[in-house]
């Protein structure tokens, strides 16, 4: 559309300039430039554009948002901006049911299951540790994450903000940290899953669940002193590997009663 000096009426046209005023809450604002951070800002636009579009292109991913008030109510992506709306915009409740307001996701997911993006390979492997449920490959392409998410009804752990401002995506989280370490716990935090864990239940390696075994069973694969010394083994029902309370084990043991007491 072009815009400028109407011939029969000698007026110029030019797109009429509307506003609103947008409010980011809890760590939506790392998406968010400093100057508008923590606070309400106003928000120029023309013509009636899609709520929706309008978050991602003030650069929020879609994928993390989990509910929007406009003017104190509620309203889905369908809403158009008019200008004039005082609009305030929520993460994802993954722990709190707020069904009785329009849900812009299907429902929280009540059990957390994960699908973590090529780089975070580290994390996926220390989640597993803790028993969470974990898929991780390092060749994985955007679209089968995507697509793993909504089949299997997992979250999407990803550093690319890219991934969760796919139209399809529906429950995603935004990794701030770069040091694994402080992803697993800033992970621990957002979900709340200091309750959850389940230790020496899934294997590292390739998520498999992990059943006991008997040392008979073993006597082909393990050394004779290993099975002597120990007396509980598991094995991997995915990628058949033994685990056993080895020497590390206690620092494993110290590591998972930090991470749940601080």
């Amino acid at each position: 559309m072009k815009f400028g000096r109407d011939e029969h009426t000698g007026l110029n046209h030019s797109p009429v300039i509307r506003k609103a005023k947008f409010r980011f809450y809890e760590e939506l604002n790392d998406h968010l430039p400093k100057i508008w951070q923590k606070k309400a800002f106003v928000y120029e636009f023309t013509g009636k554009p899609g709520i929706k579009n309008t978050i991602q292109a003030i650069g929020v991913p879609h994928g993390e948002v989990d509910l929007i008030l406009v003017n104190g109510e509620s309203v889905d992506y369908n809403y158009q901006l008019q200008g004039g709306e005082e609009i305030s915009v929520y993460p994802q409740f993954e722990s709190l049911d707020i069904s009785p307001v329009i849900m812009l996701r299907p429902k929280p997911l009540r059990e957390n299951r994960f699908v973590v993006d090529v780089n975070l390979g580290k994390l996926a492997q220390k989640l597993r540790l803790l028993g969470f449920d974990t898929l991780f490959r390092n060749d994985f392409k955007d679209d089968e994450i995507i697509e793993i998410s909504l089949n299997e009804k997992r979250i999407i752990l990803t550093r690319d903000r890219g991934i969760l401002k796919q139209n399809a995506v529906t429950h995603g989280y935004f990794i701030r940290n770069e040091d694994p370490k402080k992803q697993l716990t800033e992970v621990i935090d957002r979900f709340q899953l200091q309750n959850s864990f389940r230790p020496f239940s899934r294997c590292s390696n390739c998520n498999g669940e992990l059943e006991e075994v008997s040392n008979e069973k073993l006597t082909a694969i393990l050394p004779v002193d290993t099975l002597n010394y120990y007396h509980e083994f598991w094995k991997c029902t995915g990628c058949g590997k033994i685990y056993w309370e080895g020497s590390h084990f206690g620092k494993i043991l110290n590591w998972i009663d930090k991470l749940q007491n601080g």
